[in-house]
């Protein structure tokens, strides 16, 4: 067995100092999203020589990084997302752990770090949950979110892959993306800048992904909209993401109704929000297609009522109505611009599943017990 691949355990040093009961349900009765961090954090180091040792769970708190370490100069750095949601007999299930398992594995072999292995990212997060199981909140669509980082530890500059790297996971309860209820968003179709290229890092989680990002999604507010939607790199034509989130378009006449979003060419991220309402529309009765969509067959689409919504869809925001579009030429409408019935409809059977309010076909809810 190779040093990547040996079984990783977890030691438990727990905080002696939690915070107090009364300050926790403070924070947790208005935590926003990504602002709140439970009392503990699991870590794992990894070294070319040992492998993966040094597991723990620990206090939460400050991780230490030399000035010279390959993550902060060559950005050697990946993440994933996902959610654990209290159940109705006061229990918790995490939401498909295993496929952000494989997600972390892969965003890892892209970038030439270590793959923790499966199970210890899945262990790592009941521990986590289980030891900060009083940190799940119990509001109504609010979740715990959990963070795995993983990124190159070893001091030097030279560019070439890390020979030490760590592993951290963090929980952060959160609530509703939307606080206000669910409502549209308006896009700007970016042709200055592109997302990602044919063999580069768009299907997977690395930070510098997102740090390329931030100056098209500010030009996206300097035009009025809210989020900025991706074009391809190669003909700056065909749709691809909405911010940092998959995208799917909506065409309903009658009772038919057809999901289409677009298929994962190596430039998309595999979201597991994603797949999860390929299936769930596919078991509501919806034609569901991996396909491709044009700017300009969107703005006719949505002009002649063929199309009558779209959305984004991601962990953190689960379904993101969108109701209009911008670009230098043009701009539209998408149906009444309101967040419609089939995404409404998406959001509510994801969220009945993830929160055990459902039936779950499909053995998602991953239960940890306490």
């Amino acid at each position: 067995m190779g040093p990547t691949a040996q079984a990783l355990t977890f030691d438990s040093r727990p905080t002696p100092r939690p915070v107090p009961r009364e300050e926790r349900e403070r924070r947790l009765a208005d935590p926003g999203f990504g602002l709140v961090f439970t009392d503990h954090m699991v870590v794992a180091r990894w070294d070319a020589d040992a492998g993966w040792h040094d597991g723990a769970l620990e206090p939460y708190g400050p991780v230490s990084l030399h000035p010279s370490s390959i993550a902060l100069n060559y950005a050697q750095t990946v993440f994933d997302g996902l959610k654990a949601f209290r159940q109705p007999d006061g229990g918790v299930a995490i939401f498909r752990p295993d496929v952000n398992a494989v997600r972390f594995q892969r965003s890892a072999r892209r970038l030439a770090l270590p793959e923790l292995p499966a199970a210890a990212f899945v262990q790592a997060c009941e521990l986590l949950i289980r030891q900060d199981m009083a940190w799940v909140p119990t509001t109504p669509e609010h979740s715990l979110y959990l963070r795995p980082l993983l990124f190159g530890t070893e001091i030097g500059l030279t560019v070439r892959p890390a020979r030490q790297a760590q592993f951290v996971l963090l929980a952060s309860p959160s609530a509703s993306y939307f606080p206000g209820g669910v409502h549209s968003v308006t896009v700007w179709l970016c042709d200055e800048y592109v997302r990602a290229a044919p063999g580069g890092t768009g299907d997977i989680k690395c930070g510098g992904n997102y740090a390329a990002s931030l100056l098209a999604q500010a030009d996206a507010v300097a035009h009025g909209c809210d989020q900025v939607m991706w074009l391809d790199a190669i003909e700056r034509r065909w749709i691809e993401e909405m911010g940092g989130m998959n995208v799917f378009f909506v065409y309903a006449t009658g009772d038919r109704v057809r999901l289409l979003t677009p298929a994962l060419t190596g430039t998309l991220l595999p979201g597991v929000t994603r797949d999860s309402l390929l299936a769930i529309g596919a078991d509501l009765g919806y034609e569901v297609e991996e396909g491709r969509i044009a700017a300009d067959e969107w703005r006719e689409a949505c002009r002649d009522g063929r199309m009558t919504e779209a959305f984004a869809c991601g962990t953190a925001a689960v379904v993101s109505p969108i109701g209009a579009v911008r670009s230098r030429e043009d701009e539209w409408t998408i149906g009444d611009g309101q967040p419609g019935p089939v995404a409404l409809r998406l959001r509510e059977a994801l969220l009945g599943i993830q929160q055990g309010g459902a039936p779950d076909p499909h053995g998602w809810r991953h239960p940890v017990r306490a």
